[in-house]
Protein backbone atom coordinates (compact mmCIF):
# COMPACT_ATOMS: atom_id res chain seq x y z
CA UNK A 1 0.00 0.00 0.00
CA UNK A 2 1.45 3.13 -0.66
CA UNK A 3 0.36 6.92 0.46
CA UNK A 4 -2.89 8.15 -0.20
CA UNK A 5 -2.79 11.08 -2.52
CA UNK A 6 -5.65 13.42 -2.82
CA UNK A 7 -5.61 17.29 -3.20
CA UNK A 8 -7.49 20.32 -4.07
CA UNK A 9 -8.20 22.76 -6.74
CA UNK A 10 -9.81 26.16 -6.62
CA UNK A 11 -13.68 24.41 -7.27
CA UNK A 12 -12.96 20.46 -7.02
CA UNK A 13 -11.71 17.75 -4.68
CA UNK A 14 -9.88 14.62 -5.83
CA UNK A 15 -10.00 11.84 -3.72
CA UNK A 16 -10.26 8.10 -3.11
CA UNK A 17 -13.41 6.61 -3.83
CA UNK A 18 -15.93 6.11 -1.52
CA UNK A 19 -19.19 3.55 -1.98
CA UNK A 20 -21.65 6.18 -2.49
CA UNK A 21 -19.51 7.46 -5.89
CA UNK A 22 -21.08 4.07 -7.23
CA UNK A 23 -24.52 5.89 -8.29
CA UNK A 24 -23.72 8.70 -9.43
CA UNK A 25 -21.01 7.23 -11.64
CA UNK A 26 -23.32 4.51 -12.87
CA UNK A 27 -25.26 7.44 -14.36
CA UNK A 28 -22.69 9.49 -16.04
CA UNK A 29 -21.40 6.02 -17.58
CA UNK A 30 -24.68 5.42 -18.88
CA UNK A 31 -25.23 8.58 -20.34
CA UNK A 32 -24.88 8.85 -24.44
CA UNK A 33 -23.72 12.10 -24.19
CA UNK A 34 -20.45 11.19 -22.09
CA UNK A 35 -20.07 7.95 -23.63
CA UNK A 36 -20.10 9.15 -27.05
CA UNK A 37 -16.75 9.01 -27.95
CA UNK A 38 -16.69 5.12 -26.21
CA UNK A 39 -18.18 2.26 -27.95
CA UNK A 40 -21.01 1.86 -26.24
CA UNK A 41 -22.30 2.99 -22.22
CA UNK A 42 -21.73 0.73 -19.54
CA UNK A 43 -24.40 -0.96 -17.59
CA UNK A 44 -23.84 -0.75 -14.04
CA UNK A 45 -22.22 -3.77 -13.12
CA UNK A 46 -19.52 -2.83 -15.26
CA UNK A 47 -19.62 1.09 -14.11
CA UNK A 48 -18.81 -0.36 -10.80
CA UNK A 49 -16.25 -2.84 -11.49
CA UNK A 50 -14.40 0.21 -13.01
CA UNK A 51 -14.71 2.55 -9.59
CA UNK A 52 -13.81 -0.97 -7.62
CA UNK A 53 -10.36 -0.82 -10.27
CA UNK A 54 -10.16 2.90 -9.93
CA UNK A 55 -10.47 2.77 -6.10
CA UNK A 56 -8.23 -0.36 -5.49
CA UNK A 57 -5.23 1.38 -7.51
CA UNK A 58 -5.49 4.30 -5.82
CA UNK A 59 -4.90 1.89 -2.92
CA UNK A 60 -2.13 0.17 -4.95
CA UNK A 61 0.28 3.25 -5.93
CA UNK A 62 -1.51 6.09 -4.27
CA UNK A 63 -2.30 7.82 -7.11
CA UNK A 64 -5.26 7.09 -9.84
CA UNK A 65 -8.67 8.26 -11.70
CA UNK A 66 -9.45 10.08 -8.33
CA UNK A 67 -13.20 10.61 -7.62
CA UNK A 68 -13.53 13.90 -8.11
CA UNK A 69 -16.09 16.54 -6.61
CA UNK A 70 -17.49 19.80 -6.07
CA UNK A 71 -16.22 21.86 -3.39
CA UNK A 72 -19.20 23.70 -3.26
CA UNK A 73 -22.09 20.71 -3.49
CA UNK A 74 -19.76 18.08 -2.23
CA UNK A 75 -21.06 16.33 -5.04
CA UNK A 76 -19.46 13.36 -7.45
CA UNK A 77 -19.08 14.87 -10.94
CA UNK A 78 -17.01 12.47 -12.37
CA UNK A 79 -12.86 11.58 -12.57
CA UNK A 80 -9.78 12.71 -13.64
CA UNK A 81 -6.34 11.62 -13.07
CA UNK A 82 -3.67 9.88 -14.16
CA UNK A 83 -3.12 5.90 -15.35
CA UNK A 84 -0.98 3.51 -16.56
CA UNK A 85 -2.97 2.25 -19.66
CA UNK A 86 -2.79 -1.37 -21.39
CA UNK A 87 0.43 -2.82 -22.43
CA UNK A 88 -1.20 -3.42 -25.82
CA UNK A 89 -1.62 0.05 -27.07
CA UNK A 90 2.19 0.98 -29.50
CA UNK A 91 3.25 4.05 -27.01
CA UNK A 92 3.26 1.47 -23.90
CA UNK A 93 4.56 2.14 -21.15
CA UNK A 94 3.97 5.20 -19.98
CA UNK A 95 1.67 7.45 -17.80
CA UNK A 96 -1.71 8.75 -19.18
CA UNK A 97 -3.83 11.87 -17.47
CA UNK A 98 -7.65 11.28 -18.34
CA UNK A 99 -10.76 12.63 -17.53
CA UNK A 100 -14.94 11.95 -17.53
CA UNK A 101 -17.22 14.24 -16.00
CA UNK A 102 -20.85 14.21 -15.94
CA UNK A 103 -22.39 15.90 -18.66
CA UNK A 104 -24.06 19.13 -16.68
CA UNK A 105 -20.40 19.52 -15.58
CA UNK A 106 -19.08 20.01 -18.75
CA UNK A 107 -17.94 23.43 -20.54
CA UNK A 108 -17.08 25.13 -17.04
CA UNK A 109 -13.32 24.25 -17.16
CA UNK A 110 -13.37 21.64 -14.61
CA UNK A 111 -11.61 19.44 -16.38
CA UNK A 112 -8.48 21.33 -17.39
CA UNK A 113 -8.64 22.54 -13.73
CA UNK A 114 -8.16 19.22 -12.64
CA UNK A 115 -5.80 17.70 -15.11
CA UNK A 116 -3.77 20.72 -14.32
CA UNK A 117 -3.59 19.56 -10.95
CA UNK A 118 -2.81 15.77 -11.75
CA UNK A 119 -0.69 17.00 -14.06
CA UNK A 120 1.43 18.89 -11.09
CA UNK A 121 1.08 15.97 -9.12
CA UNK A 122 2.48 13.64 -11.43
CA UNK A 123 5.61 16.12 -12.41
CA UNK A 124 6.45 17.73 -9.74
CA UNK A 125 5.34 14.96 -6.49
CA UNK A 126 5.69 11.80 -8.68
CA UNK A 127 8.48 12.67 -10.71
CA UNK A 128 7.24 11.33 -14.12
CA UNK A 129 9.49 11.94 -17.50
CA UNK A 130 6.03 12.36 -19.15
CA UNK A 131 2.54 11.74 -19.32
CA UNK A 132 0.52 11.34 -22.62
CA UNK A 133 -3.70 11.50 -23.49
CA UNK A 134 -5.28 10.30 -26.54
CA UNK A 135 -8.67 10.52 -28.33
CA UNK A 136 -10.80 8.80 -30.60
CA UNK A 137 -10.21 11.42 -33.35
CA UNK A 138 -13.73 12.81 -33.44
CA UNK A 139 -13.47 14.13 -29.77
CA UNK A 140 -12.84 17.56 -30.39
CA UNK A 141 -13.78 18.54 -26.81
CA UNK A 142 -11.05 16.04 -25.07
CA UNK A 143 -8.70 17.38 -27.78
CA UNK A 144 -9.33 20.82 -27.10
CA UNK A 145 -8.64 20.13 -23.17
CA UNK A 146 -5.52 18.52 -23.98
CA UNK A 147 -4.24 21.81 -26.26
CA UNK A 148 -5.58 24.02 -23.20
CA UNK A 149 -3.11 21.35 -20.65
CA UNK A 150 -0.25 22.54 -22.94
CA UNK A 151 0.15 19.07 -24.38
CA UNK A 152 1.91 18.77 -27.94
CA UNK A 153 0.07 16.46 -30.29
CA UNK A 154 2.08 13.82 -32.06
CA UNK A 155 1.74 12.74 -36.10
CA UNK A 156 1.07 9.27 -33.98
CA UNK A 157 -2.75 7.67 -35.31
CA UNK A 158 -3.32 4.47 -34.33
CA UNK A 159 -6.15 1.72 -33.71
CA UNK A 160 -7.21 1.43 -30.03
CA UNK A 161 -7.24 -2.43 -29.47
CA UNK A 162 -10.39 -2.42 -27.35
CA UNK A 163 -12.69 -0.70 -29.77
CA UNK A 164 -13.74 -3.48 -32.37
CA UNK A 165 -12.61 -3.59 -35.77
CA UNK A 166 -14.64 -1.37 -38.15
CA UNK A 167 -15.56 1.37 -35.44
CA UNK A 168 -15.24 4.74 -36.38
CA UNK A 169 -13.87 5.15 -33.07
CA UNK A 170 -10.93 2.95 -33.41
CA UNK A 171 -8.62 5.45 -34.64
CA UNK A 172 -7.15 7.63 -31.57
CA UNK A 173 -4.63 10.34 -31.98
CA UNK A 174 -1.73 11.00 -28.83
CA UNK A 175 -0.48 13.56 -27.41
CA UNK A 176 2.21 14.70 -25.27
CA UNK A 177 3.73 16.62 -22.18
CA UNK A 178 7.29 16.31 -20.86
CA UNK A 179 8.47 17.23 -17.16
CA UNK A 180 10.92 19.97 -18.94
CA UNK A 181 7.59 21.29 -20.80
CA UNK A 182 5.47 21.31 -17.20
CA UNK A 183 7.99 22.71 -14.99
CA UNK A 184 9.04 26.68 -15.25
CA UNK A 185 12.56 27.28 -16.43
CA UNK A 186 14.89 28.21 -14.28
CA UNK A 187 15.71 31.76 -13.63
CA UNK A 188 19.05 33.01 -14.30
Amino acid sequence: MAELIEFETERLRLRQWIAADREPFAALNADPKVMEFFPAPLERAASDTMADRCQSLIAERGWGFWATESKETNQFIGFVGLHIPIPELPFSPCVEIGWRLAYPYWGKGLATEAARGALQIGFELLSLPEIVSFATLYNLRSRAVMVRLGMCETTEIFEHPHVPMGSPLRKHCLYRLSREQWLPMPQT
